[in-house]
């Protein structure tokens, strides 16, 4: 994996610049799944970014890996606008990998561990005049991976595979194009705590060892606490609160992110927030800030003592640059005041 560890040292910077996207439906409506999004990631850094189902998480890393067209904003790789012409997607693919959610429903039952992962090598043409041969890339990328002795895996088929097996060829399928940064869609969600902790163990190895950034798709705070960075919480198409994962996840300041805070059994002092109802319908989002329908803030007063009540439902707030911060208009009110 020589090869590997030198295209990561020279690094990658993908980053989504005010970044949106909607869909339209068969009935005309539309729902709008990204609303301005700005986020990056690097080579050799993990990021979390956390959010209820329904948040946008996975359209934005479609987004960041070239897979999910944008309506609006831009996708930026090492500083320039991502390409959307087949050569272009094809070359970034070698560099983005993103590993899937379902490693069960995203493994073809019919393909063995070793088509599974000498898929993408042989897409790419890798081996051609390569100083290794394709069942050396095969076996180095599962060794990579954590399955060790590779040989014993390669005529096996999912079924056959216990659930972290099956998420190790999906990483291992990622690692064999040797890109230089992941893009891990929930990759721990369907897997036993024991094995949790095994996966996230590896993509922290990976990020030691190959220099590669990762950025980690969850519902989980406690995931983030555990591996990332820095970490962004999303809510109906937007980021409201980002920064270093210990400074935000010590110090919360959207109650968005307490909420979420609240239900992660490490932090078993914080008061649980139970939040009301779900999130709105991306065809109808709230006016003011989209979170205030739930807000618990608003609902107690506290947003009405600090008179900031008929903002939170109306005024518009900016959106959240990449270097992080808090998009709330009741902790701006807060920050405002002298001490």
């Amino acid at each position: 994996m020589n090869d590997q560890i030198d295209a990561a040292e020279n690094g990658l910077s993908l980053e989504a610049r005010d970044v949106a996207v909607t869909f339209t439906s068969r009935g005309g409506a539309v729902a709008t799944a990204l609303d301005g999004v700005d986020l990056s990631v690097r080579s050799g850094e993990i990021v979390a970014l956390v959010g209820e189902s329904g948040s946008g998480k996975t359209t934005l890393a479609r987004a960041l890996a070239g897979l999910q067209p944008t309506t609006g904003g831009e996708v930026l790789v090492d500083g320039e606008p991502m390409g959307r012409r087949g050569r272009e997607l094809k070359a970034l693919r070698r560099r983005v990998q993103m590993v899937l959610q379902d490693p069960a429903g995203a493994l073809n039952p019919r393909h063995t561990v070793y088509d599974s992962v000498a898929e993408g090598i042989r897409l790419h043409g890798l081996a051609r005049g390569a100083d290794r041969t394709e069942e050396r890339m095969v076996a180095d990328a599962l060794s990579a991976a954590g399955l060790r002795p590779p040989e014993r895996l390669f005529l096996r088929y999912p079924h056959e595979l216990s659930g972290g097996q099956r998420q190790r060829v999906l990483i291992a399928g990622a690692l064999a194009l040797q890109p230089q940064l992941l893009i891990a869609d929930e990759p721990v969600s369907s897997l036993d705590a024991s094995i949790r902790g095994e996966v996230l163990a590896l993509l922290l190895r990976l990020r030691a060892e190959l220099g590669l950034g990762v950025l980690v798709v969850t519902h989980d705070l406690g995931l983030a606490w555990n591996i990332a960075d820095r970490t962004a919480v999303m809510y109906l198409g937007r980021i409201v609160e980002a920064g270093p994962t210990e400074e935000l996840l010590t110090n919360p300041q959207h109650p968005y992110t307490k909420a979420l805070l609240s239900v992660v059994p490490e932090t078993d002092r914080v008061e649980p927030v139970v939040l009301q109802g779900e999130i709105p319908d991306p065809t109808r989002i709230p006016g003011g800030c989209r979170f205030h329908p739930r807000c618990p803030e608003l609902a107690s007063g506290a947003a009405a003592a600090a008179g900031v009540d008929v903002d939170c439902r109306r005024a518009l707030l900016p959106v959240l640059p990449a270097s992080g911060g808090c998009a709330c208009h009741l902790v701006a009110a807060r920050q405002s005041v002298p001490s």
